[in-house]
């Protein structure tokens, strides 16, 4: 019973401090947010592709996921038209081979 207890106890103060704020002291904006600010790696430069920037983005918070998934979209769509995907007529779902 006493083992079980422990266990319990245990597992509530994991969840708790995988769930406490990581923020610093001084930032309003993440502190509200209740995420750590995130850093760049030494070695690493900062990402090329607009996809790269647009997941920067999404991940420091300046951008919510609903905004994201547009851009995604508009990216796509941009894409579909710059560099249209033509199939050979025998690489056609359902064209006999």
């Amino acid at each position: 019973m006493m083992v079980l207890v422990v266990a319990v106890v245990g597992l509530i103060l994991a969840a708790v401090l995988a769930l406490w704020p990581l923020s610093k002291e001084g930032e309003p904006g993440e502190k509200a947010r209740g995420r750590a600010p995130v850093t760049p790696v030494r070695g690493h430069s900062e990402p090329t592709t607009l996809e790269g920037i647009l997941a920067g983005q999404l991940v420091r918070g300046e951008i919510t996921q609903r905004q994201y998934l547009r851009a995604l979209e508009n990216l796509a769509a941009r894409d579909e038209e710059r560099h249209p995907l033509i199939l050979r007529w025998d690489d056609r779902p359902g064209a006999w081979s």
